[in-house]
């Protein structure tokens, strides 16, 4: 498996900080979050650099963007339900996604992250999801001849991974994989090894943090199994990203990201040691 973190965990760091963490720390690569062409939310959103010159950089410095993480999510009800698909801007959410689309394909990352996300109150669900459906499928395929794939997180009205394996088999399109976060799962009840079990083959990247009391802190030291995932990923050769996440976008109060990244990242890479490797390390000390 292939380790990043998501920039969610250091809004305040430039383009140049993150580059250089990453190029200095043990993970692969970075996952780099977006809110589109025009927005301020976050220093180091790649929107605000040109895409030539955040490649080159990347690049120069050996670090892998794998993903651009989106808030693209594609619930928007039509209202009214005929005359709305006249009347109201049905397809923003897909414009959005085609644009970071765009900006993946300038910049050569893999992956552009979405959602699917929420029903409303009184929705009949079975058309609430044929929208989701129909939007997704719409993206996809815009992705088509660009090198960019599409991985379908869970989170809100599809908090498990069966959800979004159910949307991913519906759209039915090899371009689309899923991102499979376990903190998103964790009121449902689904263990994060079942999960992944069950996304099989289209399961292309994992989130990974770690609460405790519900409150987010270093992976390891709560109750989400992390330890367990990683080792169960390790043992099935899973070949994708692991992406760490550090929540400092949404709740600032927490510590700063670097000593916890780079601790999460030295974890990762002892969990996932195999028995040969941990067995050469031993060795090496001797």
């Amino acid at each position: 498996m292939k380790l990043a973190f998501s920039t969610v965990a250091c809004p305040e760091w430039t383009m140049e900080q993150v580059v250089s963490f990453a190029s200095s720390s043990e993970f692969d690569g970075v996952e780099l979050r977006t809110f589109g062409f025009g927005s301020s939310s976050i220093a180091c959103d790649p929107a605000h650099t040109a895409a030539s010159k955040l490649r080159e950089a990347l690049e120069g410095a050996g670090v892998t963007p794998c993903s651009l993480g989106t808030g693209c999510r594609f619930d928007e009800p039509i209202f009214p339900p005929v005359i709305g698909r006249v009347i109201t801007d049905i397809d923003r959410s897909v414009r959005d996604a085609k644009s970071i689309i765009h900006m993946a394909a300038a910049l050569d990352v893999p992956f552009v992250r979405v959602f699917g996300f929420e029903y409303r109150e009184g929705d009949n669900t079975k058309l609430a999801e044929r929208r989701v459906v129909e939007r997704l499928s719409t993206v996809v395929d815009a992705a088509r001849n660009t090198g960019v794939k599409i991985v379908l997180e869970n989170g809100g009205s599809f908090p498990m991974a069966s959800d979004i394996a159910r949307v991913i088999a519906e759209v039915d399109h090899p371009l689309l994989g899923a991102s499979y976060s376990p903190g998103a799962a964790i009121g449902t009840g689904e263990s994060p090894i079942d999960g992944v079990n069950a996304l099989a083959d289209r399961l292309w990247m994992v989130k990974l943090k770690d609460v405790r009391s519900g409150v987010p802190c270093p992976i390891g030291e709560g109750t989400l199994g992390c330890e367990g995932l990683v080792r169960h990923l390790s043992s099935n050769r899973f070949s994708g990203w692991v992406v760490v996440e550090w929540d400092r976008l949404w709740m600032p109060e927490l510590g700063e990201p670097g000593a916890v990244l780079a601790e999460a990242a030295s974890r990762l890479r002892q969990w996932s040691a195999t028995p040969s490797d941990r067995a050469l390390s031993g060795s090496a000390l001797r």
